[in-house]
């Protein structure tokens, strides 16, 4: 019997190594159980180098995506690959240049967010986003403030506008088989010490702003992945709080990927675990052990751990790189153009056309002013730029079309520009901290009042551009930013006074990445044209809207306001950090070591119609070359809400397409409410002459509902709502009403109760 035994255990002893589990879809939970607890914890720990310059990551991932922002780890024994994590969300961000090979890879730079929601077109946005695992994208952060370096990444000041955008943009990537990563989750709102500033929101506001955005897109898009920001939201920073990746996150939202954290390195990685975070990014061996160490000393669950593991492996059976997907190195860069320049004209925005300015007549000579005449910004700096073959500028845009651009006038900006480059050194200061990202415009130069007179002589219309670029690691301002330098004022009064003398007409092309003043000087022109940074085919799409070859249809997803100091987030914001002034724990400084939400719920349109405050141009709004009447509104109850319909006309002489904004203002009594909140909206397709489209919109009960942080849930108030069909959020031509019986209640997890700061009051 004994030699029976030592035979058998000397059998089972010679089976092969290699009999554990092989990753499939079907067989995870045994994959998870035979892991050591070092693998579990090498699993959540991603495996990138990354440089971090200025407290922005570059990633350097090494493999089939050169230049990806970062990756998981590899278990051979299991059969888990690699997969690979690159940067959005205006394209793809990888290296042009890789080792061993001298051909150049680029991608297409399409528009930014910013101009993908002036389109409200959320078929558009789907078309747009159509190689790597998982795109870290879409930005989905509220623009609270203009000044937020960020901005141009994200969609709009409104939640519903910024979660459907989100989720149509997921839903253009995802089918792919390509994962999308929406982010920063939550309220990193701005750059100025955004590893640390600590976000102090209202419950109420949390769940009716900040977070709305993101559980529309969630609920309607699942995207693969979430990603935590850097900051602290209400003391506890985002990716150590369970109450928002567990108790919000999953289990009032139910959703089902990971977590994954911003680039950077917490200490505190085993909290990040506990609390939901999935994988850490970029990753490095300290948090391995972290994680292991945590496991044995009994301050991390190993239950928790295999929680994470378990949605880990559920995220990399779905990816190419376990598809063993044939990567790509030759996208149709032509036809990618083609969407990105026809994107670009759909969102464009016409902010004035005094009598009829544009479309021109085609031919005319052009005086082009402006550094953007030949430094165009496509896009912002930061994890947000793209390697793009090339950028059209604003005068190949205009000849493109069919204009004749003064040569004299470039060749002027051009000189000036060549000696700049000649002698200017990007650093950290000018290049506002954003290495090898993508770098600041020139300012703009003084052209003398005698020369733009000679150039009215011989001109038939004068065209100024005027240039913003902003992006990751800093914050803009209010001098030469927000408000025009003195030479860009000086500019549009002189070329103004010279062209309107000589009975010429002026226009204004903002290439701007975020809000600028426009109350003090756009009087003085005759036509403004936003295309915010409208990717590497912007230029041609301005062409083509000026030319007439294309009717604008863009609409404003943000205010904008007779100043900066009109918002009230202003005077809660860093708008005059100098850098290095933080504080200390025992010394922390207002806006920038932590930031007060006192106004709450009132951002944006939401605050400018309360407060009954004047604005330069209202949410919502933007021109077109004809015109639109809105008929026949109805609203039908529904046993969850109700569908709304109205009939759109073109009642002008040239096709055109038309966006409707969808308003419910609530019932008086109870709680106190916005004038009116969007609640949906809706594109026409291309109108011709006296052609009519009926729009129809569906709206839940629990879409009207108010968050009321007293009793912790949402709650739709009886009574009778004004349904409000918007050409802009001050221009409502129809209307309509729906009649709710009793009041409906939605409870939620027990998250964010303990919040002290107060909303501010009307």
């Amino acid at each position: 019997m004994k030699k029976l035994m030592i035979a058998l255990g000397a059998f089972f002893c010679a089976l092969p190594l290699f009999a554990q589990p092989i990753l499939t879809k079907d067989n995870i939970e045994q994959v998870l159980k035979a892991m050591t607890l070092e693998e579990k914890a090498t699993l959540c720990v991603g495996g990138a180098r990354a440089a971090v310059v200025n407290g922005v990551t570059s990633g350097q991932a090494v493999g089939p995506v050169q230049g990806a922002a970062g990756n998981t780890r590899s278990i051979a024994r299991f059969g888990i690959p690699t997969t690979y994590l690159a940067d959005g969300p205006a394209g793809l961000r990888i290296n042009p240049t890789r080792q061993g090979t001298t051909e150049t890879f680029y991608c297409t730079g399409f528009p930014i967010g910013t101009l993908l929601a002036s389109s409200w077109d959320v078929d558009l946005v789907e078309k747009v986003t159509t190689a790597v695992d998982v795109l870290l994208a879409p930005g989905v952060n509220l623009h609270r403030n203009p000044l937020n370096g960020r901005t141009f990444e994200y969609f709009s000041e409104d939640p519903v506008l910024s979660g459907n955008m989100a989720a149509a943009y997921i839903k253009g990537v995802q089918p792919n088989n390509v994962g999308t990563s929406i982010k920063h989750y939550a309220a990193n709102n701005q750059e100025t010490n955004r590893n640390e500033d600590d976000a102090i929101i209202s419950a109420r506001a949390l769940r009716e702003l900040y977070l709305k955005n993101f559980e529309i897109a969630i609920k309607k898009a699942k995207p693969w992945t979430v990603m935590s920001s850097y900051n602290k939201l209400d003391g506890k920073y985002t990716q150590q709080s369970e109450d928002l990746l567990t108790k919000v996150l999953r289990n009032d939202w139910g959703y089902e990927g990971i977590v994954m954290t911003d680039w950077g390195s917490k200490a505190a990685t085993a909290d990040a675990t506990a609390a939901g975070n999935d994988l850490m990014e970029p990753g490095n061996e300290t948090e391995i052990q972290r994680i292991v160490d945590a496991v044995k000393n009994g301050t991390l669950s190993e239950a928790d751990l295999d929680r994470n593991v378990r949605n880990m492996l559920n995220y990399i059976v779905k990816t190419p790189a376990f598809r063993k997907y044939n990567y790509s190195n030759k996208p149709d860069l032509k036809a990618h153009a083609k969407v990105a320049r026809d994107a670009a004209a759909e969102a464009i925005v016409l902010l004035r056309n005094e009598q009829n300015t544009l479309p021109l007549k085609g031919g005319e000579n052009v005086a082009l002013y402006g550094i953007g005449a030949l430094e165009f910004v496509a896009g912002g700096t930061g994890s947000g730029n793209v390697n793009k073959a090339y950028v059209v500028n604003m005068k190949e845009g205009l000849e493109n079309a069919g204009f004749r651009v003064d040569q004299s006038l470039i060749n002027y900006y051009q000189a000036y520009i060549d000696f700049q480059n000649a002698t200017r050194q990007l650093t950290a200061t000018n290049n506002r901290g954003f290495g090898g990202f993508g770098g600041s415009v020139l300012a703009n130069i003084e052209v003398p009042a005698a020369a733009v007179t000679a150039e009215a002589g011989r001109n038939d219309v004068a065209v100024i551009v005027i240039t913003r670029n902003a992006g990751e690691g800093a914050d803009r301002k209010v001098p030469d930013d927000f408000n025009l330098s003195q030479n860009e004022q000086e500019l549009i009064n002189n070329v103004s006074t010279a062209f309107h003398k000589a009975g010429k007409k002026v226009i204004v092309v903002l290439n701007v990445g975020g809000v600028v003043e426009t109350n003090s000087w756009k009087y003085l022109v005759d036509a403004i044209i936003l295309p915010w940074s409208p990717g590497q085919e912007g230029a041609n799409a301005v062409g083509d809207i000026i030319a007439g070859k294309v009717n604008p249809s863009g609409k404003l997803p943000m205010t904008f306001p007779m100043s900066y100091f009109d918002h009230p987030s202003s005077m809660n914001f860093p708008y005059d950090y100098v850098r290095g002034n933080q504080g200390n724990n025992r010394n922390p400084v207002k806006d920038v070591d932590y930031t007060n939400y006192e106004e709450g719920i009132w951002v944006g349109y939401r605050y400018f119609e309360k407060a009954d405050r004047a604005v330069s141009y209202p949410f919502g709004f933007g021109l077109s070359y004809t015109t639109f009447s809105y008929s026949k509104p109805t609203v039908k109850a529904t046993a969850d809400g109700f569908i709304a319909t109205v009939t759109v006309t073109n009642t002008g002489k040239v096709a055109g397409k038309e966006a409707v904004e969808l308003y419910v203002s609530a019932p008086a009594g109870g709680m106190v409410k916005p004038e009116k909140e969007l609640k949906a909206f809706a594109k026409t397709g291309m109108l011709q002459p006296g052609q009519s489209q009926v729009l129809t919109f569906t709206v839940s009960n629990y879409e009207l509902a108010s968050f009321n942080q007293d009793v912790n849930r949402w709650e739709a108030a009886p009574g009778t709502y004004t349904v409000k069909f918007g050409a802009s959020s001050a221009n409502i031509p129809a209307s309509a009403t729906y009649k709710l019986g009793k009041q409906q209640t939605w409870n939620v997890s027990d998250a964010f109760l303990n919040v002290a700061i107060k909303d501010m009051t009307f």
